[in-house]
Protein backbone atom coordinates (compact mmCIF):
# COMPACT_ATOMS: atom_id res chain seq x y z
CA UNK A 1 0.00 0.00 0.00
CA UNK A 2 1.30 3.43 -1.01
CA UNK A 3 2.04 5.98 2.08
CA UNK A 4 0.68 8.75 -0.61
CA UNK A 5 -2.51 10.96 0.61
CA UNK A 6 -2.03 9.21 4.02
CA UNK A 7 -1.23 10.61 7.21
CA UNK A 8 1.63 10.61 9.21
CA UNK A 9 2.18 8.21 12.18
CA UNK A 10 2.66 9.76 15.71
CA UNK A 11 5.93 9.54 16.99
CA UNK A 12 8.46 11.03 19.12
CA UNK A 13 11.87 11.66 18.80
CA UNK A 14 15.34 13.37 20.00
CA UNK A 15 16.94 15.31 17.71
CA UNK A 16 19.84 17.23 17.50
CA UNK A 17 19.31 20.64 15.79
CA UNK A 18 21.88 24.08 16.15
CA UNK A 19 23.66 22.26 18.83
CA UNK A 20 21.10 21.24 21.61
CA UNK A 21 18.83 18.37 22.00
CA UNK A 22 15.23 18.47 21.52
CA UNK A 23 12.74 16.66 21.46
CA UNK A 24 10.63 16.21 17.97
CA UNK A 25 7.18 14.88 17.68
CA UNK A 26 5.01 14.28 14.60
CA UNK A 27 2.83 17.55 16.24
CA UNK A 28 6.09 19.47 14.60
CA UNK A 29 5.59 17.97 11.41
CA UNK A 30 1.98 20.11 10.85
CA UNK A 31 0.91 23.48 10.40
CA UNK A 32 3.80 24.09 7.64
CA UNK A 33 5.23 22.16 4.30
CA UNK A 34 7.96 18.94 6.13
CA UNK A 35 10.45 17.13 4.78
CA UNK A 36 11.37 14.00 6.20
CA UNK A 37 14.68 12.55 5.02
CA UNK A 38 15.70 8.76 5.83
CA UNK A 39 19.70 8.21 5.04
CA UNK A 40 21.34 4.88 6.75
CA UNK A 41 24.04 5.82 8.56
CA UNK A 42 25.83 8.61 9.95
CA UNK A 43 29.71 8.13 8.96
CA UNK A 44 29.06 6.74 5.71
CA UNK A 45 30.04 7.65 2.45
CA UNK A 46 26.43 8.50 0.05
CA UNK A 47 25.03 10.28 3.30
CA UNK A 48 27.34 13.31 3.99
CA UNK A 49 26.87 14.03 0.19
CA UNK A 50 23.17 14.17 0.01
CA UNK A 51 23.15 15.63 3.44
CA UNK A 52 25.53 18.50 2.20
CA UNK A 53 23.42 18.80 -0.89
CA UNK A 54 20.54 19.41 1.31
CA UNK A 55 22.11 21.73 3.56
CA UNK A 56 23.29 23.92 0.53
CA UNK A 57 19.62 24.08 -0.44
CA UNK A 58 18.22 24.50 3.07
CA UNK A 59 17.69 28.21 3.21
CA UNK A 60 15.84 28.04 -0.02
CA UNK A 61 13.41 25.88 1.63
CA UNK A 62 12.79 27.42 4.71
CA UNK A 63 12.07 30.66 2.41
CA UNK A 64 9.61 28.50 0.78
CA UNK A 65 8.10 27.75 4.14
CA UNK A 66 9.63 24.02 4.45
CA UNK A 67 11.28 22.76 7.18
CA UNK A 68 13.93 19.70 6.98
CA UNK A 69 13.97 16.86 9.00
CA UNK A 70 16.91 13.97 8.52
CA UNK A 71 16.52 10.68 10.14
CA UNK A 72 18.60 7.92 10.65
CA UNK A 73 18.41 4.91 12.96
CA UNK A 74 21.57 6.39 15.03
CA UNK A 75 21.24 8.09 17.78
CA UNK A 76 21.22 12.06 18.71
CA UNK A 77 24.35 11.56 20.27
CA UNK A 78 25.88 10.02 17.18
CA UNK A 79 24.63 13.04 15.11
CA UNK A 80 26.05 15.51 17.30
CA UNK A 81 29.59 13.47 16.99
CA UNK A 82 28.98 13.54 13.22
CA UNK A 83 27.88 17.02 13.35
CA UNK A 84 31.29 18.46 15.11
CA UNK A 85 33.79 15.82 13.33
CA UNK A 86 32.73 16.57 9.75
CA UNK A 87 33.03 19.63 7.52
CA UNK A 88 30.32 19.01 5.68
CA UNK A 89 27.67 18.21 8.35
CA UNK A 90 28.61 21.18 10.26
CA UNK A 91 26.89 23.28 7.41
CA UNK A 92 23.56 21.48 8.37
CA UNK A 93 20.98 23.84 10.41
CA UNK A 94 17.88 21.26 10.32
CA UNK A 95 17.36 18.71 12.91
CA UNK A 96 19.03 15.59 12.54
CA UNK A 97 16.60 13.29 13.89
CA UNK A 98 17.96 9.93 15.76
CA UNK A 99 15.61 6.68 15.51
CA UNK A 100 17.70 4.23 17.27
CA UNK A 101 14.79 2.02 17.64
CA UNK A 102 13.56 2.61 14.10
CA UNK A 103 10.18 3.42 14.91
CA UNK A 104 10.24 6.34 12.95
CA UNK A 105 11.65 4.67 10.34
CA UNK A 106 8.69 1.99 10.53
CA UNK A 107 6.15 4.22 9.99
CA UNK A 108 7.47 5.21 6.59
CA UNK A 109 8.28 1.85 5.85
CA UNK A 110 11.90 2.50 5.19
CA UNK A 111 13.17 -0.03 7.60
CA UNK A 112 16.02 -2.67 6.60
CA UNK A 113 15.23 -5.05 9.39
CA UNK A 114 18.38 -7.23 8.50
CA UNK A 115 20.69 -4.43 9.08
CA UNK A 116 18.65 -2.25 11.66
CA UNK A 117 19.00 0.61 8.84
CA UNK A 118 16.81 2.93 6.82
CA UNK A 119 16.49 3.11 2.85
CA UNK A 120 16.36 6.60 1.51
CA UNK A 121 13.41 7.53 1.68
CA UNK A 122 12.38 10.96 1.13
CA UNK A 123 9.31 12.49 2.17
CA UNK A 124 7.58 16.01 1.45
CA UNK A 125 4.60 16.25 3.78
CA UNK A 126 1.63 19.19 3.63
CA UNK A 127 0.84 21.44 6.65
CA UNK A 128 -2.40 19.12 7.06
CA UNK A 129 0.40 16.01 8.02
CA UNK A 130 -0.55 14.09 4.58
CA UNK A 131 1.80 12.83 2.56
CA UNK A 132 2.11 14.24 -1.01
CA UNK A 133 5.79 12.89 -2.24
CA UNK A 134 7.46 9.79 -1.44
CA UNK A 135 10.80 8.80 -2.78
CA UNK A 136 12.82 5.66 -2.22
CA UNK A 137 16.06 4.89 -3.29
CA UNK A 138 17.99 1.64 -2.63
CA UNK A 139 21.34 2.78 -0.86
CA UNK A 140 23.74 3.13 -3.60
CA UNK A 141 21.84 5.92 -5.07
CA UNK A 142 22.33 9.32 -3.82
CA UNK A 143 18.94 11.87 -4.44
CA UNK A 144 19.53 15.83 -6.25
CA UNK A 145 18.40 18.32 -3.17
CA UNK A 146 17.73 20.34 -6.22
CA UNK A 147 15.32 17.55 -7.72
CA UNK A 148 13.37 18.24 -4.41
CA UNK A 149 12.87 21.84 -4.41
CA UNK A 150 11.28 20.99 -7.83
CA UNK A 151 9.23 18.67 -6.29
CA UNK A 152 7.79 20.86 -3.65
CA UNK A 153 7.48 23.86 -5.79
CA UNK A 154 5.39 21.65 -7.71
CA UNK A 155 3.38 20.28 -4.48
CA UNK A 156 2.87 23.76 -2.61
CA UNK A 157 1.63 25.00 -6.46
CA UNK A 158 -1.31 21.98 -6.48
CA UNK A 159 -2.42 22.46 -3.34
CA UNK A 160 -2.92 25.98 -3.91
CA UNK A 161 -4.27 26.39 -7.55
CA UNK A 162 -7.68 23.56 -7.74
CA UNK A 163 -7.90 21.73 -10.73
CA UNK A 164 -4.74 22.49 -11.89
CA UNK A 165 -1.80 19.60 -11.69
CA UNK A 166 1.98 20.26 -12.57
CA UNK A 167 3.43 18.19 -16.05
CA UNK A 168 6.74 16.35 -16.20
CA UNK A 169 9.79 18.56 -15.43
CA UNK A 170 7.49 21.72 -14.45
CA UNK A 171 9.11 24.75 -12.87
CA UNK A 172 7.49 27.73 -11.47
CA UNK A 173 6.37 29.41 -14.06
CA UNK A 174 5.87 27.20 -16.81
CA UNK A 175 2.00 26.17 -18.19
CA UNK A 176 0.38 23.66 -15.87
CA UNK A 177 -2.56 22.01 -16.71
CA UNK A 178 -6.35 21.63 -16.26
CA UNK A 179 -7.51 18.07 -16.54
CA UNK A 180 -10.67 17.87 -18.67
CA UNK A 181 -12.33 16.05 -21.20
CA UNK A 182 -11.24 18.48 -23.84
CA UNK A 183 -7.65 17.46 -23.26
CA UNK A 184 -8.33 13.20 -23.64
CA UNK A 185 -5.71 12.40 -26.50
CA UNK A 186 -4.24 15.60 -27.01
CA UNK A 187 -1.13 16.08 -25.09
Amino acid sequence: MSLINTEIKPFKATAYHNGKFVPVSDADLRGKWSVVFFYPADFTFVCPTELGDLADHYAQLKDMGVEVYSVSTDTHFTHKAWHDASDTIKKIHFPMVGDPTGAISRNFDVMIEEEGLALRGTFVINPEGVIKVAEIHDLGIGRSAKELVRKIQAAQYVASHDGEVCPAAWTPGAETLAPSLDLVGKI
